[in-house]
């Protein structure tokens, strides 16, 4: 899903940058989307009780009727809830999707939408995964004086230990001191209620959509994309809410704190920008990434011979982020022990992956069949391939992004999404990484509906519990089932971004057919005149809303995206 943009400036709303009052953006939005949307977020939410990552015992429902629910037909029941709560909300997403591409919708009634649709969800179990009980416990065991660079989940009792996830029971925390010290408190107020304890850390994470949403329009500005197109793609996004948020991850965070630094730097404001990617990099290390980039966009604005420019640019903004990072490791309490767990490789193996996903081909098509191959060592040479292959496209595009501005931050995008298709181990939220940033770009009709159909596709192909569809089913019983059904996810998602650009959508031919087989049925009566026959529509005002400016060339922009 890679994007390339266009440098061209922001388009703004007709209609909907008339609204000035939250009222007037409340009219903008029908009411059916926001009701379909926030039951489609309640039902996820009651469907979750059952069908999410749920405790291994739960002191709520064991030993009453509704413990059901967790097992066998209850479970299968639950799991059909859920998915009839993604429908709805993918449903809503695509017709404000629509309204947003006719300039109908600006970017405060999409705010307005996702926070209709995410206020059911705050209450949820778990969804998609069960990270949040793994960042519960690595908070539990640094309020209890414990290393967490060192000492896995399986040091503490139940109830906090005992639901992490038995692959990563003995594995030490990868994440930044920042979101240890805010797992550490979350803990401390909470105790052994992991029920509270993760609606907490879901409020935690919520804070970078909120991020997210306030960084956007300055971001859009800045790189030629439409404000309300790029949080329909974001904070709106069924993927990012239900995945994201469901989950309670982390990345939501760490990609709300480094968009808000993206923005910074590009308002001019480079230490500071710098020293909150250095907070976002103290939430999750993927974020530094980014920093390389931004100091050519630093570059680019001093003056004087090219060579003293970039070591100016590096020293102060090394500086300042080594003194952030530096600060919130010594506050937290821990030391960089996260690098070596980095190092370390991982015992998930995804098809996301395409190290993995290729090392797993080969092999049981070939491999399997070579004297002496084994499938350890296929793993573990592709794996290898892949970080080489990925340390050269970063290089490659860190040096072609010398130029500093918008292709800068272009480039870093492509980098977060190379970061998250070539590492070693890949799970379907890494995408709201290279998502951050792309969705700021202009897009093109095509590529935005790539992108609305790959952010559905990642939300069917991870079942609520956190299985992740046809991971691999070599020898299983029915692999042919888990293999059609990957199918299928991949066939709605092209419906979906059919649905999203489509002239006349399903939903209002069967409206239309409905109106004109009442209207046959109506006996007509005397003197009273047949209706007319339904025109083509008329083609909606196109716009958006970002910072107050006007465009007057009243022509539909698009540039690339994905």
């Amino acid at each position: 899903m890679t994007a390339e943009v266009s440098g061209s400036s922001a388009r703004t709303d007709g209609p909907a940058r008339q609204a000035g009052t939250w009222a007037a953006v409340l009219r903008q939005v029908p009411p059916k989307v926001l009701r379909l949307g926030a039951l489609g977020g309640l039902l996820i939410t009651v469907g979750g009780i059952g069908a999410g990552a749920v405790l291994r015992r739960d002191p709520l429902l064991s030993g009453t009727i509704l413990n059901a629910v967790r097992y066998g037909h209850g479970r299968d029941l639950a799991t059909a809830v859920v998915f009839a709560g993604v429908a709805l909300l993918v449903y809503s997403w695509v017709r404000l999707g629509r309204m947003v591409r006719a300039g109908e919708v600006g970017g405060r009634g999409v705010v307005l939408a996702a926070a209709a649709w995410t206020a059911p969800m705050i209450i949820a179990p778990p969804l998609y995964s069960r990270d949040v009980y793994s960042y519960l416990a690595q908070g539990a065991v640094l309020l209890r004086g414990y290393d967490p660079y060192t000492t896995g989940a399986s040091a503490l009792p139940l109830p906090l230990g005992g639901n992490v996830a038995s692959l990563w029971q003995d594995t030490p925390s990868p994440y930044g001191p920042l979101f240890l010290m805010l797992a550490k408190y979350t803990v401390a107020i909470t105790g052994d209620n992991v029920i509270i304890g993760a609606v907490l850390m879901r409020l935690a994470v919520l804070g970078g959509l909120v991020l997210l949403a306030w960084a956007m329009p300055g971001l859009a500005r800045h790189l030629g994309g439409r404000t309300s197109i790029a949080l329909w793609l974001t904070v709106a996004n069924p993927f990012v809410l239900a995945v994201g948020i469901g989950g309670a991850h982390n990345d939501i965070l760490m990609v709300g704190l480094m968009a808000v630094g993206v923005l910074f730097v590009l308002d001019g404001k480079h230490v500071r920008g710098i020293a909150v990617i250095a907070l976002a990099t103290a939430v999750k290390a993927t974020a530094v990434l980014v920093v390389p980039f931004l100091v050519w966009v630093w570059v680019a604005r001093l003056s004087g011979p090219a060579r003293q420019r970039f070591l100016q640019a590096c020293a102060v903004g090394g500086v300042a982020f080594a003194a952030v990072f530096a600060l919130s490791t010594i506050v937290a309490g821990v030391d960089l022990g996260w690098i070596n767990v980095l190092q370390s490789q991982t015992p998930l193996l995804t098809w996301m992956s395409l190290p993995c996903a290729v090392a797993e081909l080969l092999y049981h098509s070939v491999g399997r069949h070579v004297p002496g191959a084994t499938y350890e060592g296929f793993l573990g040479f592709f794996r290898s391939a892949g970080v080489y292959v990925l340390a050269a496209v970063l290089v490659r595009q860190w040096w072609l992004a010398r130029a500093g501005g918008v292709d800068a931050v272009r480039r870093a995008a492509i980098a977060l999404l190379a970061a998250s298709v070539l590492a070693p181990s890949v799970l379907p939220w890494y995408f709201t990484w290279a998502l951050a940033l792309a969705a700021a770009f202009a897009w093109q009709d095509r590529w935005l509906a790539a992108a609305a159909g790959f952010s559905v596709w990642m939300v069917l192909v991870t079942l609520p519990d956190g299985t992740i569809v046809a991971r691999w089913h070599y020898g299983s019983a029915n692999p042919v089932i888990w293999w059609s059904y990957l199918a299928v996810t991949v066939l709605i998602g092209v419906w979906v971004g059919r649905a999203l650009l489509a002239r006349r959508p399903v939903w209002s031919l069967v409206k239309e057919l409905k109106a004109r087989a009442n209207d046959a049925d109506r006996p007509t009566r005397v003197g009273e005149q047949a209706p007319p026959e339904a025109g083509p529509a008329p083609r909606p005002v196109e716009g958006d809303e970002v910072a107050g400016e006007q465009d007057t060339s009243g022509k539909q922009r698009g540039s690339t995206g994905g």
